[in-house]
């Protein structure tokens, strides 16, 4: 079995309500040398939670953490060597529009697929 660790990256419109939307998970899996990413952001919810919610900052944030995780070291974002490094800085607390949430781990066979089942089991609609 595989050790993995993930959070959850949300979208907290307003950070003084403390209320969020679920868009994303990350995985991290160092003996395997596995750091993905899997979004999905429903709009119409976010709209529905903030009307006023930026959707291009929202898409930005998410394709940062994107780029981090792949190691692209365009755009000024860091690009440290190490997998577990990158998974560091997306998994620290921040304040902004997207915000992972508590690190989370578990056992694996196979870490993308489990990777699906969280998207699927945290972040999808019901």
């Amino acid at each position: 079995m595989i050790g993995y660790q993930y959070v959850v990256l949300r979208v907290v419109p307003r950070v003084d309500r403390e209320e969020f939307v679920n868009v994303g998970v990350v995985l991290f899996a160092q003996q395997v040398d596995v750091l993905a990413v899997r979004t999905e952001v429903d709009e119409a919810r976010l709209r529905a939670l903030a009307p006023a919610i930026d959707l291009d900052a929202v898409h930005s944030a998410l394709a940062a953490v994107d780029a981090v995780c792949r190691g692209d070291q365009t755009a000024g974002l860091p690009h440290p060597d190490r997998l577990g490094r990158r998974f560091g800085w997306v998994s620290a607390p921040r304040s902004t529009v997207v915000q992972p949430g508590p690190v989370h781990g578990g056992l694996t066979d196979d870490p993308l697929a489990t990777l699906e089942r969280l998207v699927e089991r945290l972040v999808l609609p019901c």
